[in-house]
């Protein structure tokens, strides 16, 4: 049997899809339950913000098949009375209503001090290299490493930490049972054995495009700082870096080649002024160090 409290969230979870400053703040405005009786009550009907869908799609939910799908997933849901809410994420104009983990969910409380490490799926070896060796310095420094589990400067962060013995989690595009991109099942296999993973949809949820960007948020607001290591013009990496800057989050960006299209966006970043140029775990540590006192 899970709580009320629980299965209200888990609901809420299969109705909406993640970054809505509206339903957000419907949620925090009115609190999970009567939130939920709003709903049941039909009151968003004539929204346009798909009020009109609510209502027939709470009321076609198997809260059964809901819970069945945290536990056959190994998974938990946290939620903002949990003790171990990443707080953090509240300062987001569109925070979780809950979130779904898989794997030690100690590391919730050991993610004092983290940095978010993101960047292109297409790197160079350059780009790799630095990815992995910034998480590991970070690691060595006790800090925690998150990215978003995809190929390319994702995946070299995340084994960084772990070859370092530290803490990483993913913030997945889907579910925590459907891993995508399916080669990466070895990598989210050893997340799990020693960090996390997270996501704001519900396990067995696929991932889809739009989902990418508005958990890039979640990655922005969980960590202390984000590191953009090497994205193109045109990256979602971006839109993570300018995620965390309107939350005031320090935003740095590492240098490449100026010929190399993969740091363009890094270029880009640091001559608008969103990113601070940082060439080394030293220089990240002298910007951020006030902030883990």
């Amino acid at each position: 049997m899970i709580s009320d409290w629980d299965a209200i969230h888990l609901q809420l979870l299969a109705l909406f899809e993640g970054g809505s400053e509206y339903w957000s703040n419907q949620y925090r405005d009115l609190g999970a339950e009567q939130f939920l009786q709003q709903i049941e009550s039909g009151a968003y009907a004539q929204h346009k913000k798909s009020g009109a869908r609510l209502q027939p799609a709470l009321h076609a939910l198997d809260l059964k098949s809901l819970t069945e799908q945290i536990g056959k997933s190994d998974a938990f849901l946290i939620t903002r009375r949990d003790a171990d809410w990443p707080i953090r994420l509240d300062d987001l104009k569109a925070p979780p209503i809950a979130l779904i983990g898989r794997g030690r969910r100690e590391a919730l409380q050991e993610i004092a001090n983290s940095m978010s490490i993101v960047g292109t799926r297409n790197p160079t070896n350059y780009g790799i290299r630095v990815a992995g060796d910034f998480a590991a310095g970070a690691v060595d420094r006790e800090w925690s490493v998150v990215s978003g589990g995809a190929f390319g400067i994702d995946s070299a962060a995340h084994r960084g930490a772990i070859v370092a013995e530290g803490i990483t989690i993913a913030i997945l595009g889907g579910g925590v049972n459907s891993i995508f991109p399916s080669g990466n099942d070895r990598l989210f296999r050893e997340i799990v054995e020693s960090g996390l993973l997270v996501s704001e949809v519900l396990p067995n949820v696929h991932a889809i495009p739009a989902r990418f960007l508005t958990r890039n948020r979640l990655i922005a607001g969980i960590s202390r700082a984000t590191v953009v290591v090497e994205a193109a013009f045109r990256s979602g990496s971006l839109r993570t870096a300018r995620d965390a800057a309107e939350i005031f989050r320090p935003v740095m960006a590492i240098p490449g080649q100026i010929t190399s299209p993969t740091s363009d966006g890094c270029h880009r970043l640091i001559a608008d002024r969103t990113a601070e140029l940082v060439t080394s775990i030293s220089d990240f540590m002298e910007l951020v160090g006030p902030l883990s006192q």
